[in-house]
């Protein structure tokens, strides 16, 4: 049985030719969330196998090495254009924002080495510093980019967030065991550690740890501490609440959920109330009805305004309070941080972390805080190089978010990790929140075709 094909001519036929094929063309429906070409493949092995890789002390490694073959990837896919096998052909034009936020990572590394020319580090730290940014603030871009262009549905990073998350399920109730049943903290810790990284926690595989407060176990999952692995249960549970499969859901929540109460993180349970439920109320601001109860509601604030405010109070110092020794350490870090950087190094920063007083218990001057260790580190610039297309980023997906639910899970994302820049740091962690970043990008490129079509119909 045949078909009559109208012939394309001119204009027409260049963009037949040029324009890229959909990936999920030649797939049935039953395997539709599937990997469909090498960058799909690429990017759903590595989430599938986070707990492979962990178990050798090895997902600090893979973070950036996948970080800069996937952007390497786009790279060529722009350079080759309609040259390349069609199931690989760019989403797009990069959009704006991409080249801002590497713009800002650039200007970051610019700022690293003024840090060390002016406190005369040498060439040896400052070649060590930057490959740190090659690990660290270079996967922000280096992600977005490759989602931006590359031809990576959200579905498939959906749908391997929830086989991960199932997988965690399944290894959750040993976790659980191990410090009843007698067994260590640690279990060892990957000779990759003689590649060099913020810590040997970076390699090194746990089962859980000893809460220093409270004496009481803590897990930390696949990630090096439990603050840490709560967020990545949010992030968890905004991918798999996008997942359309029941099932896969399910898993997906649960584990997230699981990931947030056992690690026994405040800044997690935050996350999982905020992180997922802001970005679903939002479209509400479109509409009018939700407008005039929100005039009713702060109308109110009249009458109750005061008592709230006491409540507000009462349950912020309650947050601060369940642990009260973390908070004073954090409270500190950031006191010291502050005071030096204005003092010492206003615009580019002291270049390295540097050891604390015993009143932090030696933490690191410029940890557990983004913000005020971006000043202490890389002073105004590097501050600014950071707020700059993280602020922008977070606008626009917002204002998408508002008039529909193609912005819900990158604003979830985004949300998260301007949540994790208040109480860690951003630059140690991008290893671990890349399929997020992969989204961004993708979300990014989607808006940017959406704007181009309809400048064409209104032409």
């Amino acid at each position: 049985m045949s078909a009559s094909v109208t012939p394309l001519h001119g204009a027409s036929a260049r963009m037949a030719q040029a324009a890229p094929l959909p990936v999920t063309a030649h797939l049935p429906p039953a395997a539709a969330v599937l990997p469909a070409n090498p960058a799909e493949r690429l990017a759903y092995g590595a989430i599938t196998r986070t707990w492979l890789f962990y178990a050798f002390g090895a997902l600090y490694v893979v973070g950036p090495v996948l970080g800069w073959m996937l952007a390497g990837l786009a790279a060529l896919v722009l350079y080759l254009g309609p040259a390349i096998r069609p199931d690989l052909r760019a989403r797009g034009p990069v959009p704006r924002l991409v080249w801002v936020w590497w713009a800002g990572m650039l200007v970051m590394l610019l700022a690293l080495w003024a840090a060390h020319l002016g406190w005369d580090l040498g060439l040896k730290q400052t070649i060590k510093s930057s490959v740190g940014w090659a690990k660290g603030w270079a996967l922000l871009p280096l992600f977005i980019f490759a989602g931006a262009v590359l031809p990576i549905r959200q579905e498939v990073l959906v749908r391997a967030q929830c086989r991960l998350g199932l997988w965690t399920l399944l290894i959750t109730p040993i976790l659980f065991a191990a410090p009843y049943a007698g067994l260590p903290e640690r279990i060892f810790t990957s000779p990759l550690k003689a590649i060099g990284g913020p810590g040997p926690e970076y390699f090194s595989v746990f089962l859980f740890t000893w809460d220093p407060e409270s004496w009481t176990p803590r897990w930390q999952f696949f990630a090096p501490w439990s603050p840490f692995a709560a967020l990545l249960g949010v992030i968890q549970v905004s991918f798999a609440l996008e997942e359309r499969d029941r099932r896969w859901r399910a898993a997906g929540v649960a584990a997230g959920v699981t990931m947030i109460l056992l690690s026994k993180s405040r800044m997690g349970l935050v996350g999982l109330v905020a992180c997922t439920v802001v970005p679903r109320l939002l479209p509400l601001v479109m509409r009018g009805w939700a407008w005039k109860a929100l005039a009713a509601a702060t109308a109110s604030l009249a009458v109750v305004g005061s008592r709230l405010i006491e409540a507000l109070q009462d349950a912020v110092a309650a947050f601060k309070g369940a642990r009260a020794d973390s908070t004073r350490v954090r409270e500190a870090l950031q006191r010291i941080a502050g005071e030096r950087w204005r003092g010492e190094a206003y615009w580019f920063g002291h270049g390295t972390v540097q050891p604390g007083p015993h009143m932090v218990e030696f933490m690191p001057i410029g940890s557990h805080h983004t913000w005020w260790g971006l000043l202490f580190v890389k002073g105004l610039v590097g501050f600014l190089a950071l707020l700059v297309p993280l602020g922008w980023h977070v606008l626009v997906v917002m204002a998408d978010a508002a008039r529909g639910p193609r912005g819900r899970l990158p604003l979830s994302i985004l949300m998260t990790i301007v949540l994790l820049t208040f109480g860690e740091n951003l630059e140690i962690e991008s290893y671990m929140i890349w399929p997020g970043l992969v989204v961004l990008g993708a979300h990014l490129s989607e808006m940017d075709r959406s704007r181009r079509a309809a400048a064409r119909k209104a032409a």
